[in-house]
């Protein structure tokens, strides 16, 4: 990244004000403003528009970003199925890019392509989880209007957004930045300049998510490297402990992960109890006798969604880890050997 560059990020991350006694400080709002004309500056050579083609034409279009040298990061679902995959960037100029590997279950994939745009340079990601209230943008494509960016917050963290199969993708981000079709695969930067996340889907009106710097610093390496990535599987049908589930299996808090069933042949059986009955709550129907897990190497799950983060985050396939759970009323540890998630299609 030049010299230039570089001054741009900094003085948008840390907003610094003209210099004491020579001009008077500006308004947040043209702060704000000048913080993102500043960052657009600096990122958007790293954001590319993808089009996508089937054997009959055009089926899409996408976003995405500079990863690493001659690597483009978007979503798995913009490529899926494609014939041939064109990237533009910021020059304007067209490239065709070769899928390096893509992975349905964290909607991620990665491209190869050739770099003509002398101020792209690789986006860097955010050393940590960024706090609710950050100020963020989305740079892409919405509706393929090539070079836009909608700004926002940072809105929540640790969402379990839909995937493939029934399963979800652990530690996802909100944000209320202004998504739409075409936005998918770009990145979601700070103010630095950084990447807090991979904008993945439109939830609703002010509500979008993108798949975390985190998760997306463990999967994109590997489909670089090997075309795919294995994710840890614990082979369990987990729910909520809601008041209502707490109340019926008598737990003293509505807190943690309960185990509805565990299938036959998975990493889980012999190891975990799922439910063995169930019981009318208030006028509802909940299931007892399952074993509720409250802990996963020492760390305490209070939701499904921190039980899936621990899982994307901390562990891997083939993985040995101690699982704390509540088993007819007593607490007790178990040691559970992680399996490989049954491959998508």
């Amino acid at each position: 990244m030049d010299a230039s560059r570089r001054q741009f990020l900094a003085a948008a991350g840390t907003g610094l004000a003209s210099l004491a006694g020579c001009t008077a400080p500006a308004s947040p709002e043209r702060q704000s403003d000048e913080s993102f004309a500043d960052l657009y500056e600096a990122v958007s050579p790293s954001v590319v528009r993808l089009r996508v083609y089937g054997r009959a034409g055009p089926v899409g279009e996408g976003s995405g970003w500079l990863y690493a040298d001659g690597t483009v990061v978007t979503n798995a679902h913009v490529v899926d199925q494609v014939e041939t995959v064109r990237i533009q960037f910021a020059n304007g100029e067209w490239e065709l890019a070769e899928i390096l590997g893509t992975d349905s279950y964290s909607d991620l994939a990665a491209l190869s392509v050739s770099v003509p745009e002398p101020e792209a340079e690789p986006l860097p990601f955010v050393d940590e989880q960024v706090p609710v209230g950050t100020r963020v943008a989305a740079v892409g494509s919405p509706l393929g209007l090539g070079g836009s960016l909608t700004t926002g917050v940072v809105s929540g963290q640790d969402r379990s957004l839909p995937s493939v199969q029934n399963f979800t993708i652990a530690d996802g981000v909100q944000t209320d930045a202004a998504l739409n079709p075409g936005n998918s695969g770009g990145p979601l930067v700070t103010l630095d300049g950084e990447v807090a996340g991979v904008v993945t889907q439109a939830g609703g009106e002010n509500v979008g998510f993108a798949i975390s710097a985190a998760l997306t610093e463990r999967v994109a390496p590997e489909l670089v490297e090997s075309g795919s990535y294995d994710h840890p599987y614990m082979g369990v049908l987990i729910r909520s402990v809601t008041p209502l589930l707490a109340k019926a299996n008598d737990l003293d808090a509505a807190s943690g992960v309960y185990v509805d069933e565990v299938p036959a042949a998975g990493p889980a059986t012999g190891v975990l109890e799922g439910s063995t009955g169930q019981t009318e709550t208030e006028g509802t129907v909940q299931p007892t006798g399952g074993d509720v897990i409250v802990a996963l190497g020492g760390t305490a799950v209070e939701t499904t969604g921190e039980l899936g983060s621990y899982l994307a985050l901390e562990t891997s396939p083939g993985d040995t880890i101690d699982v704390t759970l509540i088993r007819d009323g007593e607490r007790q540890t178990v040691a559970l050997t992680l399996g490989t998630r049954p491959e998508s299609g």
